[in-house]
């Protein structure tokens, strides 16, 4: 960062502590933070503002009472941006410990590249600020007993940004598996389907991206040291130095979903495969991934991901019981309810005639009330999310009352690290080219 940009960064900073006044009295003796109140407003700052960054934190900022009072990003481009988006006053800076060292702020959202995650949300927390982290929550196995330490031992609020736990859709869903809707369980599957450029992570490099501009060694990080690759560090989800692939961009939500309706806590048993089938660009994240999973519930998880679908993108989220099915599409969830019939029903037509009356008398001793289900339609029940609803509001919203309230959030460390651990059994799967065996209470690989 320019001379120029860390004096205008401290004397924001500074100006900001003066505005507030009280704020050092406010401090709370772990690691700086302020005890706040049902009403008080909530102070926060953005770590990697980029596509996702942005866009999650303009519905964050929607949620009333809260207040962006600085942005770091390795791109000067975006903190120019940030400025354009939401006021000059933002500060703005490459280094975000320059952020966590503000009093001022009470939370920060971590949209850094898969391999930043750990760090950033860690170093914030020993900080003692809550945490907002996007999804994957780990990148490798290991970071994921650090986020729970840590979390425990600052006695911070982090909540894992798969949005969907916080869906009145998933709720709904949730509701029905549990109330019997469609018997027992025995089946979930779900696809996410893209055929862009953009939907593959083809993002834009911009003309003005070097050295100057994006500061490489900083965006690098515990990554591989390679000179200066700008697809790397604008496309970075595809390579696994700093990505996890459709495994943790995708996969990672329908297991974030399953978890939270069904109740489980993971797979135990996984097998994957797929490869490189059109976007051979140099990366090394698989276009097409399939992936089998057991649980321990006695139901299998079958997802898939193709980015090379040959059609509009698409998604779909399916639990399948022994009485129905639910569906959730689009701002949809849609029941189909056709209980399993109690009597196994009959065919004697290829018995002699006599055998045949013989059988159906038997039959009708042993089943003289049931009636079968055959020919039958099934009922069908249709829930809508009202228009123009948002489930990342809804996740921010449970977010911020997380960190008035001091109670845990919907999907804190622990939950985060079961549905990343789950997901990243694919890639292991697929390296290993086996099956693979995770235990999904102690969160260890077997």
């Amino acid at each position: 960062m320019s001379n120029l940009s860390r004096r205008r960064f401290i004397q924001t900073s500074s100006a900001a502590a003066a505005f507030s006044g009280t704020l050092s009295a406010l401090a709370a003796q772990q690691g700086g933070a302020r005890t706040l109140g049902p009403n008080d407003q909530i102070n926060i700052a953005l770590i990697g503002a980029g596509i996702r960054g942005q866009s999650i934190t303009s519905t964050a900022l929607q949620v009333p009472n809260v207040k962006l009072l600085a942005v770091a990003d390795c791109y000067d481009g975006r903190l120019t941006h940030a400025k354009e988006l939401w006021g000059a006053n933002v500060a703005t800076t490459r280094d975000y410990k320059e952020i966590l060292a503000r009093p001022d702020i009470d939370a920060v959202i971590v949209a850094t590249p898969d391999h930043w995650h750990m760090q950033a949300a860690c170093d914030a927390m020993n900080a003692g600020k809550d945490v907002y982290c996007e999804k994957p929550m780990i990148h490798t196995y290991d970071d994921g007993p650090k986020f729970i330490a840590t979390a425990k031992k600052t006695n911070r609020i982090l909540q894992v940004g798969s949005q969907r736990v916080s869906s009145i859709l998933y709720a709904k869903a949730k509701e029905l598996l549990a109330s019997g809707a469609i018997g027992k369980l025995n089946m979930v599957s779900a696809h996410w389907d893209r055929s862009t450029a953009q939907g593959a992570w083809d993002y834009t490099v911009p003309p003005d991206a070097n050295t100057t501009t994006c500061d490489w060694p900083r965006f690098l990080g515990s990554a591989p040291k390679i000179p200066w690759n700008g697809e790397r560090f604008f496309q970075w989800r595809k390579w696994s130095d700093y990505g996890s692939g459709v495994a943790g961009d995708l996969f990672v939500h329908l297991f974030s979903g399953t978890h939270f309706i069904t109740g489980a806590n993971g797979p135990n048993r996984a097998m994957a495969t797929g490869g490189l089938r059109y976007w051979k660009d140099g990366r090394n994240a698989p276009d097409v991934l399939l992936a089998l999973f057991d649980y321990p519930q006695e139901f299998n998880l079958s997802l898939r991901v193709n980015f090379v679908a040959g059609a509009d993108d698409n998604e779909g989220f399916l639990f399948t019981g022994s009485d129905g099915l639910i569906e959730i599409a689009g701002n949809s969830v849609i029941l189909t309810r056709k209980p399993m019939s109690k009597d196994p029903g009959y065919n004697v037509n290829t018995f002699a005639n006599a055998m045949q009356k013989e059988a159906l008398a038997d039959y009708r001793k042993k089943y003289p009330s049931t009636t079968q289900t055959a020919g039958v339609s099934p009922y069908i029940e249709r829930f809508d999310a009202p228009k123009g609803y948002s489930d990342t509001y809804d996740h921010f919203n449970n977010f911020f009352n997380s960190v008035r309230t001091r109670r845990q959030p919907i999907e804190d460390a622990t939950f985060g690290f079961r549905a990343a651990g789950a997901a990243l059994l694919s890639n292991l799967s697929m390296e290993k080219g086996k099956v693979v065996e995770w235990n999904p209470e102690t969160m260890k690989i077997v």
